[in-house]
Order: structure tokens, then sequence, then C-alpha cells
């Protein structure tokens, strides 16, 4: 479990979920419940507003208009990158690169370090929890630079080989890109450690922090991460946009992901001159509502608090795993010491999907399947899992009706 600190609280669960409207509706005839969080969680309604607001009040382009909407939105624009780099600690707001997403800032990194600092005998190391996000921009840039991937073991109990990994860093490391928390076991990554040891050899270190930003206190500074990819539809922000924390030396050499407006500072059929970091990877209108509600997110989860946070979702899995385990043929796929709040299992017996499917028509929404981590199902012999993952808004009671939906189901099925 994550540790959490002797100031954590209670706090008021019916209150909490009041604040997220889509929370209030039946599906299949029954209240919904949503334990889908790993793969999104919902929005609170100061978020749906945010966006609203930019919209119906100051909908405008940002950084180059001088009238009174566009220095309004583009005010409120930077004032996301700047809360973003306190949540994370960043050294200065200018690390912080706007993106679609964890998976834009993985491309990003793949693309402009990648073509500029591989070469032909390279490695690069991922490990076998990664999503394929974190997978396939490796392979693709490996391939175009003749580099090599090496992969760190998965041990039994959903956790990193370590030992193993150190085996594998060498001078040819030039990347080490792995997740700080597994979006298919919860397995969360020594990650500090992982970057020490690539940066004795060298190596820069990438962190998937998608799974991790809403959960775990994120200090970049205090890991020494070279960059940090994050998503703000897991942190109870809008899909379609999150961000790349970067180190400044780093993000100055490298070359610009795309081309276009706001990305230089003067073109001619000639030569461009590029902008300086961030705009320098930020082509074109950027997803601008939808940033300016990041920010109005990152503050729900600063005000409720991360301890907090931890500590209620903590319990939920803690709950759900003594539970489950009394349910004959359930299995438990990862069962790492440290994990978020993500339950994965399997049934003797019955597909994944049947099981989702059946605890969907009771109202309980799970994910099934590979969950984008195809090798790590390979690495368990298993097709899929079906998967649990918890939530601020979610609650013990939720946890005991999905229990019982998975238990008739069982009986019903065997």
């Amino acid at each position: 479990m994550t540790a959490i600190s002797s100031q954590a609280k209670t706090f008021d669960i019916e209150e909490i979920r009041k604040q997220f409207p889509v929370l209030h509706q039946s599906v299949n005839g029954k209240p919904l419940i949503y334990f889908d969080n790993a793969a999104t969680n919902q929005k609170p309604k100061v978020v749906i507003d945010a966006i609203s607001g930019y919209y119906s009040g100051y909908n405008s382009n940002i950084h180059r208009g001088i009238h009174t909407l566009a220095e309004k939105a583009t005010k409120a624009f930077e004032e996301t990158r700047k809360t973003l780099k306190t949540f994370i600690n960043a050294r200065e707001a200018e690390e912080i690169i706007f993106t679609k997403g964890t998976t834009e800032s993985i491309n990003l990194v793949a693309s402009s370090f990648g073509r500029k600092f591989l070469n032909a005998g390279d490695e690069i190391i991922i490990s076998g929890l990664e999503h394929h996000s974190n997978i396939v921009p490796w392979q693709l840039i490996a391939e175009e630079r003749g580099a090599n991937i090496k992969v760190i073991e998965v041990k039994d109990d959903g956790s990193l080989d370590i030992d193993q990994y150190k085996s594998l860093l060498s001078d040819k490391t030039k990347l080490v890109a792995v997740n700080h928390a597994s979006n298919s076991l919860g397995t969360i990554n020594p990650v500090k450690e992982i970057i020490d040891e690539a940066h004795k050899v060298g190596a820069k270190v990438l962190i998937d922090g998608a799974q991790a930003t809403a959960h775990l206190d994120i200090d970049v500074q205090a890991l020494d991460c070279d960059f940090y990819a994050i998503s703000a539809h897991k942190c109870y922000g809008p899909t379609g946009t999150g961000a790349l924390y970067g180190k400044r030396e780093l993000l100055e050499a490298m070359p610009p992901y795309q081309g276009g407006g706001e990305m230089i500072k003067d073109v001619s059929f000639e030569k461009t001159t590029f902008n300086d970091i961030p705009y320098k990877f930020e082509a074109g209108t950027p997803n601008i509502g939808d940033v300016v509600a990041f920010k109005t997110a990152l503050d729900f989860i600063t005000e409720l608090g991360k301890d907090n946070i931890a500590q209620h979702e903590d319990e939920l899995l803690a709950y759900a795993k003594e539970k489950i385990q009394k349910i004959k043929g359930v299995k438990i796929i990862g069962d790492a010491k440290d994990k978020v709040s993500v339950l994965s299992f399997i049934v003797d017996g019955i597909h994944p999907f049947d099981i989702g499917q059946m605890l969907d028509a009771s109202g309980i929404a799970v994910r099934t399947g590979h969950h984008c981590t195809q090798p790590l199902m390979d690495r368990f012999e298993i097709e899929g899992t079906v998967r649990a993952s918890f939530s601020v808004y979610n609650t013990k009671q939720e946890i005991d009706k999905m229990i019982e939906a998975l238990d008739r189901v069982v009986k019903f099925m065997k």
C-alpha cells in the first residue's frame, strides 16, 4: 500500500459523490457503480463548469491576440501551466509542455529525443509492465535508428525484477522508459531507484505517470527524472489533454516534434527560427478549454489532499481484496506490496468478457481484456483479466454489491 501521512483524515464521501453528476444515474435498471477508473475517472461539476465557462465566457485563441478575450484566455491557459509546475514541483513552468496526454508525451520524446540522440546499437530499456503506449513508440524509433530494446522482467507478484534491470544497464543504454504505476496490476514501481541506476550509466529516464499522478505525490526534482508524462483525464480532468515535463537542458537540445504556428519565432522560405520552450513543442491552436479546466481538476485534488485520497483508495483496495478472495475460483493477478487502487483478477473457467458483461447487467462498470498490456498478459499466460479500479468517490458498499454480483455470476456460470 502507499504510505499515508499521519495528517490524513477521513472525509465525507457522500459530499464528494454529490460533486460528480455522472454517478447519479441508473444503468440497466441498477444504480451505476463505476469501477473503471484506471481507464478514466469521472469529472466533478467544477471541472465541467470550467470547460463550459471558457466556451460561454471567453472563447478565444491564445498568445496572439491583444483583445480582452484573447488576453483572458491566454492568462487562464498559462495559469494551468503554473499550477502543474507546483503540482509536480518542476523547477520552472517552461519545463511543462501541453500535449494530448501521456501517449502523445511519450511519442514526442521518442520522436524528438530519439532522432536527436539515438544511434545504431544504442539501447532502450522498458519494462514488462508497460502499456502499449510506452512500448510501440520505442519500437518505431528503435527500428528507424537501428537501436535495440531490452525489457525488465516481471516477477510472479507483479513487481519488477530490479536486480535483472541493473544487469541490463550498460554504456549502450541511452534511455529507460517505465511507468510509475501499472494500469493493469496497480504495481507502484521503485522509480527513484530505477532513475538513479540509469543515471549511473549516463542514460536518461522517462516516467509514464498516467496511473500515478492523481494517487501519489509527484516531485520531479526529488525523483530527478528527465521526463514525466501526465494525462488529465486520469486526474479528474478532461480527455484529450495532458502534459510532458522535461528538464530544460534536454528540451532545449531536442528538435521540434511538429511544425506550425506558435512554435516559431521567424519564418522565411529559406529558414525557420524556432520558438523558446515550451512553445517550441506546442504547434497550432491547442485544446484551450480543456487545458483551462485541467487546472480546476488539479485544484480539486489539492483541496481534497493526496494523503486523504490515497488513504481512502487504499482502504477500498484492501477491503475488495479481502472480500473477493472468499469467492471460489478467483485468482488475483498482481499482488505487489506497493499498489495503487487496481484489483485485477481472473475466475477459473470463466472468460473475463463474460464476467464484465454480466456485471454490467447489474450496473457495475469494470474493465475486461488485456488493458493494452498484451506482453504482460502473455507473461502470466492469460488472455486478459477483469479489472476493478477505485477512485475517491467509490465506497465499500459499492464493493459489497460488486462482490455479491460476482458471486452470483460465478455460481451461475459454474
